[in-house]
């Protein structure tokens, strides 16, 4: 059984030791990486200049499964964080000729990195690597199966945060394949905790867990009616690779009654904003003149996601610090 990922995040003062879920953290310290991210944000919504925050540290990323977005942002956010990188090519290293995934891990270490961003095609592969790293490596989960994708969920609540000035009270929509969305449920979880009013899950029956509402959130299958007095409307790609069998009868038919068309978001508040984590299926769940329009802040989530890397990253190497000193060391 995997320990308390609330507690296995946190260094012994709170801070943030890794960053694996956003489920269990408090409000405090949400908000905490969202003032952080901001931060490193000028007045405009662009990055600021480099910084020193990890000069001399050594981040990893440990890409088990394809994204070139998620790794790319992952690299400039240490790169501007002042880091050494190293991109591990999975495909050609010792995992694939049978090293076991710990020997990796462990070879790493005794390379000194600080940190490993994984990314893995299994539910709980980061959880697993964070409880058996040495206590001195910092471990963010930049995707894990079905489980969680803390950091574009973090990079999701900046963007209503700047865009709708503040989370609380807010009602959002995510539209799609919330069955397979790690993402979803990270953004669920955040929502909830930061104190949106309303979060409402829209898609057909076949793609939406049958458990989702226990996570707080509300179900709908008919689009136009949630759509009506939301805020934000999240659209999310079908995971094909992920679905086992036919769960829709056509791409036509599932954008004919979940696509996002500018008929649509006219039911949804006058100042909704749109969102999508990419990449973005034109015509399968949205059409070109929303996500090209004046309501969609798609692009804008990018540079907001380097941001939140940044912040991420530095407050787990911080507390990595504190939690190698120890509660009772002097300060």
């Amino acid at each position: 059984m995997m320990s308390d990922p609330s507690q296995l995040q946190l260094a012994p003062n709170g801070e943030l030791r890794h960053f694996l879920t956003t489920e269990g953290l408090s409000k405090e310290l949400l908000e905490s990486i969202l003032t952080k991210a901001s931060g490193f944000l000028d007045s405009k919504g662009d990055l600021i200049a480099k910084v020193p925050l990890l000069r001399g540290k050594s981040v990893v990323n440990l890409f088990f499964e394809n994204s070139t977005r998620t790794r790319s942002t992952f690299e400039l956010a240490a790169t501007r964080l002042s880091a050494d990188i190293l991109n591990l090519d999975i495909q050609r290293s010792a995992t694939s000729k049978g090293e076991t995934l710990m020997d990796t891990l462990w070879n790493l270490e005794a390379m000194h990195a600080d940190m490993f961003v994984v990314r893995h095609a299994d539910s709980g592969a980061a959880h697993f690597i964070a409880e058996h790293v040495t206590p001195n490596v910092a471990i963010i989960n930049a995707g894990d199966g079905r489980h969680a994708h803390p950091t574009q969920a973090m990079l999701d609540m900046l963007t209503i945060q700047r865009h709708k000035q503040g989370i609380e009270g807010k009602v959002v929509a995510i539209v799609g394949d919330i069955l397979h969305s790690r993402v979803a449920r990270s953004q669920i979880h955040a929502l909830k905790t930061l104190g949106a009013a309303e979060v409402r899950v829209v898609g057909p029956a076949t793609l939406l867990p049958k458990d989702i509402e226990d996570l707080g959130a509300k179900a709908y299958y008919d689009f136009s009616l949630a759509l009506r007095d939301c805020d934000v409307v999240i659209m999310l790609r079908l995971q094909k690779e992920r679905m086992q069998n036919a769960l829709l009868p056509s791409e036509s038919e599932f954008f004919r009654l979940y696509g996002l068309t500018s008929e649509k978001l006219a039911l949804a508040k006058p100042d909704a904003i749109v969102m999508h984590p990419g990449p973005i299926n034109r015509g399968v769940e949205i059409e070109s003149a929303v996500a090209d329009g004046p309501q969609s802040v798609i692009l804008k989530q990018v540079g907001y996601g380097i941001a939140v890397r940044m912040a991420v990253m530095a407050m787990a190497m911080s507390g990595q610090r504190t939690n190698q000193a120890g509660p009772e060391a002097p300060q």
